[in-house]
């Protein structure tokens, strides 16, 4: 039977608070594999050492076939489990095969060093990933850890935070934590932005408390928004945008395609429903663009706006679990046809129709493609003062058109 593969964590003082086991452990190795810097913390190992560099496949095969023989230890920094190779190797070779000896992590020695508890902090890595999303993903958060890299440095998540507005918090950067090089510095935003930091660091956020900071919940009143005037008639009214956002049933993770976007607000909101996936608004009119970026803005929801005619500017986008369609510019029917086509499957799309015509051709769009159709038929009235009085004031009745996609099962019955 092969050998258990031992995975150490170790910190940035290499050897020195390593328990005395896992020192053993990594003298009676036959195989020692890591990155060339943790590697370089044990110098006078003299067994066979593989070099974690570039590619994780072929070096996981090789793993695997010297466990079969050998004892394999691989380093890894920190808590392995953590944002680091143990879950994959986990993953690849399976639990049996796998023991995980966690050190520190760097989280844990951030926070030590501020003084401060971590239990209700919420932990965003930018190591390897894109930043955008983070805006919505962190807003109104007391205290968030931040994982950075060479690109998404200390200064670059300041910039792309101060674009957002969200002066509220400071930054604890705290830089070669465990190492003789260790240093740990509070920081204003906007004097982060050119701050130079070692690349292993950890960024914590912490609101500034007596701060006031907007917070918005679903249905955001209609007069927040910034929209085209005095048109005032470019923007899906609260009470049907609720609904429509609850029919399309958005997800953490979803994917959204917003199209006639108007001022954005759909956008606004549906971004701040999934905040781990992926919106765009798509609007033809160029004078609208600036309303939408401006709500982008002001509303933390860092969503993607294209300028285009839909379905024109879609071909390069991910397929969608959702779409709204708020306005079509005339080519309705060929504009469902593109959306049914790159639909997810259990997906679902949402029309809103004012008119006897646009609610027709969508009906019977979404029927000749094969998806099940419902419609809701809305009318609200708000209240308004009349001298010492208050009367209801209507406004214009909207459809709310589902195009479900049917399941697999479903189509083939």
């Amino acid at each position: 039977m092969a050998n258990r593969i031992k995975i150490i964590g170790v910190g940035d003082d290499g050897q020195n608070n390593l328990f005395p086991r896992y020192i053993e452990w990594i003298k009676e190795a036959d195989v020692l594999v890591g990155g060339e810097r943790l590697l370089s913390f044990f110098p006078q190992f003299s067994g066979q050492r593989i070099v974690i560099k570039g590619g994780l496949k072929p070096v996981l095969e090789q793993i695997a076939k010297e466990a079969q023989t050998k004892k394999v230890v691989v380093l890894a920094s920190g808590d392995p489990l953590f944002y680091g190779i143990a879950a994959l190797v986990v993953r690849k070779l399976g639990k049996e095969r796998v023991e995980v000896h966690p050190h520190l992590s760097s989280i844990q020695l951030a926070f030590a060093r501020m003084g401060e508890s971590w239990q209700q902090a919420q932990i965003e890595s930018v190591h390897g990933r894109p930043i955008q999303g983070l805006a919505q993903r962190i807003d109104g958060k007391e205290k968030v850890v931040l994982l950075t890299d060479e690109v998404n440095t200390p200064g670059a998540v300041a910039q792309y935070l101060l674009q957002f507005g969200m002066t509220e918090y400071q930054a604890f950067v705290a830089e070669n934590l465990g190492s003789t090089e260790e240093r740990c510095t509070w920081w204003e935003l906007d004097e982060l932005v050119d701050a130079i930091f070692s690349p292993l660091n950890v960024v914590i956020l912490k609101r500034k408390s007596g701060v006031v900071f907007p917070s918005w919940s679903l249905g955001i009143p209609d007069e927040e928004f910034a929209q085209r005037k005095p048109e005032k008639g470019l923007i899906t009214k609260k009470e049907v945008r609720v609904v429509s956002l609850a029919e399309m049933k958005l997800r953490a993770n979803s994917i959204v395609w917003d199209i006639g976007a108007g001022s954005g607000s759909v956008s606004v909101e549906a971004t701040k429903l999934a905040p781990y996936g992926q919106v765009f608004a798509v609007e033809k009119n160029e004078q609208d663009l600036a309303n939408i970026h401006s709500n982008r803005m002001k509303f933390r929801t860092d969503f993607t706006v294209i300028h285009a005619k839909a379905p024109q500017g879609l071909d390069e986008l991910p397929d969608p679990d959702a779409v709204f369609i708020g306005g079509s510019g005339g080519e309705l029917r060929e504009l469902l046809a593109v959306c049914c086509a790159r639909l997810k499957e259990g997906g679902r799309i949402v029309v809103n129709a004012a008119t006897f015509e646009t609610l027709t051709t969508t009906q019977k769009a979404l029927q000749e493609e094969g998806f099940v159709v419902r419609t809701t038929l809305l009318q609200v009235a708000r209240s308004k003062p009349i001298l010492n009085l208050t009367r209801l004031e209507g406004l214009n009745p909207v459809y709310v058109v589902v195009g479900e996609r049917k399941q697999e099962k479903e189509r083939n019955q």
